[in-house]
């Protein structure tokens, strides 16, 4: 899953990508209103964590833009003030939450998991196709019934984007990024990397579950 962070104070900004890294969750940041713009409508991310107060283009104004544009992502405004009329304008505009400064970790993260589960992108903390299963909890492959290997961060966000679409051909663009990011260096040899160690450690598991090559486009989970 991949979250955009608009957000123009540095050092919060800074401490929140830090949090949802460490929740394993990918986060781009920027911080102007019309970089959020830009970014939001490029249809990469499951979330947009979005403050109201900003430079160049406030976030109602964003909200509203995408709104507009029947962009329904899911929008968690951030915002100092608590009145009452701000919070009413912010949800009236298509915002799914609104969470006023200061705020503790596990709200936000909570907040977060809440909005994205009520548009259907999260599902439980483990997901199994075929013989095999994704625990999200452990960050690990299982297979039904059996042992289970540890992935790594990458490893693991490939992995979910790939169970998460069952025999759907994810394109290497996607991958990248929503793995990745929008501002990435990588290149397809990256995933094709990544892909080849989820591959070594399906195979350790001796399960029927394989990835397949769509030549020259992507990847999909198959049960063969």
């Amino acid at each position: 899953m991949r979250i955009l962070l608009v957000e123009d104070e540095v050092r919060l900004s800074q401490a929140l990508v830090e949090i949802f890294q460490k929740n394993r969750f990918g986060v781009d940041v920027v911080f102007t209103g019309l970089e959020g713009l830009k970014y939001a409508q490029s249809g990469t991310y499951d979330a947009i964590v979005l403050d109201i107060m900003l430079p160049g283009m406030d976030g109602i104004s964003i909200l509203k833009k995408l709104r507009e544009d029947r962009n329904q992502v899911p929008v968690l405004l951030l915002s100092a003030k608590d009145d009452i009329n701000d919070k009413v304008k912010g949800l009236d505009c298509g915002a799914d939450d609104y969470l006023t400064k200061p705020f503790s970790t596990e709200e936000l993260l909570a907040r977060v998991r809440a909005l994205t589960r009520r548009k259907g992108n999260v599902r439980e903390n483990s997901i199994q196709f075929g013989d095999l299963k994704l625990n999200k909890s452990t960050c690990a492959l299982e297979k039904v019934g059996g042992e289970n290997i540890k992935l790594s961060l990458k490893e693991f966000q490939i992995a979910d984007l790939l169970f998460e679409n069952p025999h759907q051909v994810i394109d290497k663009e996607k991958i990248i990024a929503k793995i990745w990011g929008s501002d990435t260096d990588a290149e397809y040899n990256n995933v094709e990397v990544y892909i080849s160690f989820l591959r070594k450690k399906i195979e350790q598991l001796k399960v029927k579950t394989r990835i397949r090559t769509a030549r020259g486009i992507g990847y999909s989970l198959e049960d063969l």
